[in-house]
């Protein structure tokens, strides 16, 4: 993409207002917040104690807007808090011109450094740099400085007390989370009715691991229904592209295939009242289609072998979200025992090899662990009376399975009472703010390398920052903090956010102190009428903050000249002043980035590599499972699992990332990216497929299994590197084993299938990069 093309996308995208949600509830309780702060520090302390105290409630109220799963009054505490320190020590060396260039430095460096502990540490550490200038000129001593900070850090107290005491959805973010990756696997089932092999992104289900981490005082108070459903949305993935792909055994037309489109129908149907339940907090409705498609005897009569027992798992688990997705009263700590009570359609699955998997009982037999009972003989299912305070569950009769292989569908979504007791899995821990900051440091030194583009980052804002102090102070202008302000705020460690804000806040601020001027040459307003409009304009900001950048920094811009007008600043200058030194700022964000860039383009092929390495690691630790059957829950296979997904969704941002970079492809062309990236995301399906069918423990190994294992690990790392090398990956080894087994294939119906499907996924990938290089 050439410079100018590139400059025209950016200035659009960050020109753009998006239609998104609002949250009007939220952004007047944040107001709420400044107004109070700025009431008490005007009638007691005066405009300019009160302008302080405003820019650390303004401050702490966005820290509880950022995409995080911390609790929202930590966030506003460590955002006032370390505001208050930062204009604290600010001021101490303001007085000297050398000392507060040198904290300046140091400042912004560590805050771009903070980048890696994350956007939200990112965000706030650059928020409190860029309101640090504006704050350190308002004390006239040392005493008013320490009161200023004082100030600073109760503006942060209210906002966390107003989100305690005024609390709108608890858990939102968290509900939120957990239901977009049920509905994301209910789209997932519906898209699989017309292409067997659709590709699913996993990056809801990555999101909802994250917001399930909680701190201890979040695990103590965290309701049930967020507790489980997402290891079942896990477990439900793999089942819903086992029971579609016809590699498994159900052919692509013909009455099993259209059992399974009104299977795939009826799970999109109940993952979405799921998704609904959790996300509102509501009892789970069912629709009557749904059920009725899941409960039909025939199911037994007319898929076989693999896909039968896949259709059983499939209601098993579509009952167990059901069961977790209702709402109940007790919360679920990180060692609850307490049980899941559902009522309705919620059920469980009798049957040997369903039962084992699902987490339920067959044959009648009663689990005092889970306290589910599925009754029947011979794979029958049978009406069981339960007792509520035992835990057992009294499931409607279902029919008879004639060929006795599996079980039967015992009450599952069927309908009746179900209960049981069952223990959930401990809660995924967070550290604490103490506990964090060892981890914040060493994430932070281990970008400390050449090729880091945080450290990059560091370096560009600090030396940008300072040049921007220096620049201001010589210019003919009375606010040059402006100019580094600006500065600060823009600069993102990759290029299209920081050409985009760039542009964004220079037009916000633009349209902003113009609407503001217009007020106050208007109205005239006095001290308390200009805080009003301040805060006035603080609701705007809030309520259009995830809109777009340039929405709301016109908002942001009109806040500021109404809040400097407390003090009595001509509004004449502080327009002039903030139009020109935000367009420096911005311009010199800007050329920084162009003379000290960070190109993700030309790590493109890295990025690749890691996917390919670590899928390919994920799918050695899946065949080694035949030749050692240790069960479907293998912590090996587990964390080879999550490897994979972080290393796919590293590679599709920094795709992202480049695509809007004025940089050549330098061998790795957009037609290539598209190639190679379905072509992993194919050989990861496959591999997850193969995971879906993974031998019970101290079932009988496949031995042959060993070796296809070796020849994946073997053959992925290799083809890694020669990717990184820019050379195209060969895969002979595990063409050979695959080879090898053509007249004597392994005795296991998917092994041999999915070592096939896997080399021809990663030949695609030779393909495409070989494709790539050659001459135009």
């Amino acid at each position: 993409m050439s410079w100018l093309r590139a400059l025209k996308e950016t200035a659009r995208s960050g020109l753009t207002v998006e239609r998104r949600r609002l949250d009007p509830v939220i952004a007047a309780r944040a107001a709420l917040g400044l107004a109070l702060v700025v009431g008490f520090s005007l009638a007691v302390f005066g405009p300019a104690v009160a302008a302080s105290s405003a820019f650390g409630a303004f401050q702490a109220a966005i820290a509880t807007f950022q995409r995080s799963w911390r609790p929202r009054p930590t966030l506003a505490m460590a955002s006032g808090a370390s505001l208050a320190v930062s204009t604290f020590i600010g001021y101490l060396v303001g007085a000297h011109e050398g000392l507060f260039l040198a904290l300046l430095l140091l400042w912004t460096f560590l805050s771009g450094l903070a980048w890696a502990a994350g956007p939200t540490a990112g965000i706030i550490a650059s928020s409190n740099v860029a309101i640090m200038l504006v704050t350190v000129t308002l004390p006239t001593s040392v005493a008013t400085a320490a009161g200023h900070a004082a100030m600073i850090f109760a503006g942060g107290v209210v906002q966390a007390a107003l989100v305690v005491l005024l609390p709108v959805r608890r858990w939102g973010a968290q509900r939120d989370a957990l239901a977009d990756a049920l509905a994301a696997e209910a789209d997932y089932a519906r898209r699989l009715r017309h292409d067997p092999v659709a590709p699913f992104d996993p990056l809801p289900l990555m999101t909802a691991r994250n917001a399930a981490a909680v701190t201890p005082g979040q695990a103590r108070r965290r309701p049930s229904e967020l507790h489980g459903a997402r290891g079942l949305a896990e477990r439900i993935r793999p089942v819903l592209a086992s029971l579609a792909d016809p590699a498994v055994g159900v052919p692509e037309e013909g009455p099993a295939r259209a059992r399974v489109r009104e299977l795939l129908a009826a799970a999109a149907a109940v993952l979405d009242a799921a998704a609904h339940a959790i996300r509102h907090g509501e009892p789970v409705v069912l629709s009557p289609p749904a059920v009725a498609a899941l409960r039909t005897p025939d199911t037994g009569a007319i898929l076989h072998g693999p896909s039968r027992r896949a259709a059983l798992r499939l209601v098993a688990l579509l009952g167990d979200v059901v069961e977790t997705a209702e709402p109940r009263t007790e919360t679920s700590g990180p060692d609850a025992e307490t049980g899941a009570v559902a009522g309705g359609e919620a059920g469980t699955v009798a049957g040997g090899e369903v039962g084992g998997e699902a987490g339920t009982v067959a044959d009648g037999e009663a689990n005092a662990e889970t306290g589910a009972v599925a009754g029947g003989e011979a794979g029958t299912g049978a009406r069981r009376q339960a007792d509520a305070e035992a835990g057992t569950v009294a499931g409607r009769k279902a029919g008879a399975d004639a060929g006795g292989e599996a079980g039967t569908v015992s009450g599952g979504i069927a309908g009746g009472i179900a209960g049981g007791v069952r223990p959930l899995p401990l809660a995924r821990s967070r550290p604490t703010l103490l506990r964090l900051a060892p981890i914040v440091v060493a994430k932070a030194r281990a970008e400390l390398r050449r090729d880091s583009p945080i450290l990059r980052h560091a370096i560009r804002v600090s030396a940008v920052t300072a040049a921007g102090y220096l620049l201001g102070a010589v210019l003919p202008f009375g606010h040059g903090y402006w100019a580094p302000m600006a500065s600060v705020m823009v600069m993102r460690p990759d290029f299209s956010q920081t050409y985009a804000r760039s542009v964004a806040r220079f037009g916000g601020t633009l349209v902003g102190v113009a609407l503001a001027t217009a007020v106050v040459q208007s109205a005239h307003p006095g001290t308390y009428l200009s805080a009003g409009l301040a805060v006035l304009c603080a609701f705007a900001m809030y309520l259009l903050m995830r809109t777009g950048y340039a929405a709301g920094q016109v908002f942001v811009a009109a806040y500021v000249v109404f809040l400097l007008g407390m003090e009595g600043v001509g509004v004449t200058q502080t327009v002039r002043d903030r139009v020109m030194l935000t367009l420096i700022g911005g311009l010199l964000a800007m050329l920084a980035y162009a003379v000290y860039p960070a190109w993700e383009t030309p790590r493109l092929r890295g990025r690749l590599a890691d996917w390919l390495a670590s899928v390919g690691r994920y799918a050695a630790a899946v065949t080694a499972r035949y030749a050692d059957p240790a069960g479907p829950a293998s912590p090996d296979v587990r964390e080879a699992l999550l490897n994979t997904r972080a290393a796919r969704v590293a590679w599709q941002e920094a795709v992202e990332r480049a695509t809007h970079e004025p940089v050549r492809h330098r061998g790795l062309s957009h037609a290539a990216v598209e190639q190679a990236d379905h072509a992993l995301a194919e050989f990861g399906r496959v591999a997850m497929l193969m995971e879906a069918h993974l031998p019970e423990r101290g079932a009988p190994p496949v031995p042959a299994a060993a070796a296809l294992a070796e020849s994946l690990r073997r053959a992925t790392e290799r083809g890694a590197k020669e990717v990184r090398e820019r050379r195209a990956p060969q895969w002979d080894d595990l063409r050979e084993t695959v080879d090898g087994w053509s007249d004597d294939p392994p005795d296991h119906f998917l092994l041999h299938k999915g070592a096939v499907l896997l080399l021809q996924a990663l030949d695609e990938v030779t393909t495409a990069l070989t494709d790539s290089r050659r001459p135009r």
